[in-house]
């Protein structure tokens, strides 16, 4: 046994891209051994700004030979099949074997010494990988067969055990030298084995390790705030991009001119972030310091001085880009941005960020007098709408669209608008993701549901709804936002009420579109009449334009089911969200069955009480006794009721009609009120009546009166626990 050490030199490795390098390198390596039959027990991967490398340990020294067997006709059949089967295996007559009367092509496939298996894999793993982005380069990049690696490949070291895998790839032939650290050992390095690889860098000033340099910078960046009297602002993606940044990190902390503290924080930290990769500082009160640390490349003899003053010299330029920025906006009343936002198309079926902005303050303020979000004054929830997407036309968001509404906030408190509108137009989009907050604010909520909602409804309406894995506009994502938001503020939202007035005004703002480039239209079509001297009347009469417009092409495509269709996809959302916290899909889809059923929280509440009575002894046996009804129904519709009319019931009969009239008014009753396990409670008291009745009774008697009445019986039985869940919905 033996280990083997692949390293892939070259220029810089966007750190972006190394850690689905290193899976893709894992990926590939061991689907080329198993091709020839080799098992990679353990794999180890790194990736460095400059190098991709792999170890693989424990590779056996070749692979075993192979004895394969090929079944052929049997050796009684017609020649034209033993002629097929000679084609196909490539042997003789003489060769094959007869056993039990047929033949079979028998071959022994030697073994194979495993350095010459990977000196195949190597140049297949390299033409094979699939980069995001990759180039070619020097004289074979001419030819469109050449190979394409992220950066022009300069070092291949292919070792297994201490002996070189000899391959070529692009003009790189494999060896076991590479170089360490640019600056600090420039230098050839020999590495002796897989085994000496690592340390060998390390003493060359290269950590090879990403998540030992991870290590370092976290640690590094910690104590060099603290030796400042500050508190690091932790960062786990950038803290991985530092990372695979450098080959030898050194953390270093630098300040910049507190005057620029005067720009919102999120804003320095963004501009700290993106634009050069630093992490900022909190200072004993929670409050963002003019500090920032950056990670160097190298150990400077001057202890970084140099580096920092450089660094600090960029940043302090990227800063007061954002200050101009900031306030330049600031002198511009959020109010007088809404004109531009009619020059931005939301999406070309559906206008432009007015007419969207439009649809959500009407919903909003809906939302708020209807008194479906509780507390939430109408006024401010038009306000807020109103303002929520204006500052995606600031020189701000432009630079940082990641800061759309928080900027928003920032500008509405400033200019003295109430602080329950600065809150929600800051607020607005969330909550974006899992783990983001989710607002309580009542005005926030009013606009986040709105702004949402409408996003949602509008795209089905123009029948673009999310399919397989493609969701471009995020409709899954805004879904979830809406579920959150009425789970945790308990909000009772009539979806389909609200997803009509938004398809509605869907309708309504393409037909006044069409019909203003109709008139557009018109009117130039009335000019040039007037030049020609000819009559309007006798070419565009007004009844011909109105059925023009109602007849629109562009307007056919809006899908007037659209609110159905919403509902049905919270209902599949609802599912994934709720799997989460062990809710069973199965009783959701019971729930909704039912129809009409479009409030949030009640239908949660009612499946989890369902899945309370579903998992108890009385819920399990009442489940069978509904489904034995309900198949038997499958098959014989209830008859014509005047059939049954004069029929005695026998005692069994007797004892579930009694049963179902104490029943049936009590659970009516308690699903009128919401309190579900009352409901089911009442349910519960049906199992012994029904388990004594199919013991009992024949429900397919011959006398067609006493079947009439047992099947009408069943039927009454399954609409009473329909009341609560279609049941038949329900696994189990």
């Amino acid at each position: 046994m033996s280990d083997f050490l692949l390293e892939l030199r070259s220029e810089e490795i966007p750190a972006r891209m190394q850690a689905r390098a290193r899976e893709d390198l894992a990926k590939l390596f061991v689907a080329e051994l198993a091709k020839a039959g080799i098992a990679a027990p353990r794999v180890t991967t790194y990736a460095t700004p400059r190098r991709l490398v792999l170890i693989a340990h424990d590779l056996p020294e070749a692979t075993e030979a192979v004895r394969e067997e090929v079944k052929g006709p049997r050796a009684s059949a017609p020649p034209q099949a033993l002629e097929g089967f000679l084609r196909k295996t490539g042997l003789t007559r003489e060769v094959l074997i007869e056993r039990d009367g047929v033949l079979f092509a028998v071959t022994e496939v030697p073994g194979r010494r495993t350095a010459d298996v990977l000196g195949t894999a190597i140049p297949a793993i390299v033409r094979a990988f699939p980069w995001p982005k990759s180039m070619r380069w020097g004289a074979v990049s001419l030819s469109p067969e050449s190979p394409r690696w992220v950066r022009p490949l300069q070092g291949i070291v292919a070792l297994f055990g201490s002996d070189v895998v000899p391959c070529e790839v692009a003009g790189v032939s494999s060896g076991a030298t590479t170089l360490g650290h640019r600056f600090h050992h420039p230098g050839p390095i020999t590495i002796g084995s897989a085994g000496d690889y690592v340390e060998k860098l390390r003493a060359c000033h290269v950590i090879v390790d990403q998540d030992e340099r991870a290590a370092i910078i976290a640690v590094g960046a910690k104590m060099a705030a603290r030796g400042a009297g500050l508190e690091l602002v932790e960062d786990e993606g950038l803290l991985a991009e530092n990372a695979g940044l450098t080959e030898w990190p050194v953390p270093l902390i630098g300040r910049f001119d507190a005057a620029y503290l005067a720009v919102p924080p999120e804003v320095i930290q963004l501009t700290a972030r993106v634009n050069q990769k630093y992490f900022v500082c909190r200072d004993g009160e929670g409050r963002l310091a003019n500090a920032f640390v950056c990670t160097a490349n190298i150990d400077a003899a001057d202890g970084g001085e140099r580096i920092v003053a450089g660094n600090a010299k960029v940043l302090a330029a990227r800063l007061s880009d954002a200050k101009f920025f900031y306030e330049t906006d600031l002198r511009t009343p959020l109010d007088a941005l809404l004109p531009k936002l009619a020059k931005i198309v939301f999406h070309e079926k559906l206008g432009t960020v007015a007419d969207k902005v439009e649809r959500v303050a009407k919903l909003a303020e809906w939302l708020a007098q209807e008194g479906i979000v509780p507390g939430c004054d109408p006024a401010l929830a038009r306000r807020a709408a109103e303002l929520a997407k204006a500052d995606l036309v600031t020189g701000m968001v432009g630079e940082f669209p990641e800061l759309q509404g928080l900027m928003g906030g920032y500008y509405a408190a400033a200019q003295g608008e109430d602080p329950q509108v600065a809150e929600a137009v800051r607020d607005h989009y969330k909550p974006v993701g899992q783990g983001d907050d989710v607002p309580i604010a009542p005005v926030t909520v009013a606009v986040s549901l709105a702004d949402k909602l409408d996003t949602i409804v509008s795209f089905f309406t123009v029948e673009m709804p999310p399919s397989g894995s493609r969701d471009p506009f995020a409709l899954r994502r805004a879904c979830l936002g809406i579920i959150q938001i009425i789970d945790r503020a308990g909000i009772r939202v009539p979806l389909l009420n609200a997803s009509s007035r938004i398809a509605a005004l869907v309708w309504d703002q393409r037909i006044d579109a069409e019909q203003k480039r109709d008139n557009d239209r018109v009117r130039l079509v009335s000019d040039a009449l007037d030049i020609l001297g000819l009559s309007r009347a006798d070419i565009l009469p007004s009844e011909r334009l109105r059925l023009a417009i109602a007849t629109h092409p562009t307007i056919e495509v809006l899908d007037s089911a659209a609110p159905d269709k919403v509902l049905n996809f919270f209902a599949d959302r609802l599912k994934v969200q709720q799997r989460e916290a062990g809710v069973r899909h199965d009783l959701i889809d019971a729930v909704f069955a039912l129809g009409g059923e479009d409030d949030l929280v009640r239908l949660l509440a009612r499946v989890h009480a369902l899945q309370r009575f579903v998992t108890t002894e009385d819920g399990a046996n009442l489940l069978a006794g509904y489904k034995r009804a309900a198949n038997i129904l499958k098959k014989e519709a209830p008859a014509d009721a005047e059939v049954a009319r004069d029929y005695t019931p026998e005692p069994a009969e007797a004892a579930l009609i009694a049963a179902l009239d104490a029943a049936e008014p009590r659970a009516a009753a308690a699903i009128e009120g919401e309190r579900f396990e009352e409901a089911m409670a009442a349910l519960a008291s049906l199992r012994a009546p029904i388990d004594a009745f199919f013991t009992e009774v024949t429900v397919n008697d011959a006398d067609p009166a006493k079947r009439a009445a047992r099947l009408a019986l069943l039927a009454r039985v399954r609409g009473a626990v329909h009341s609560v869940a279609d049941f038949a919905k329900i696994e189990g």
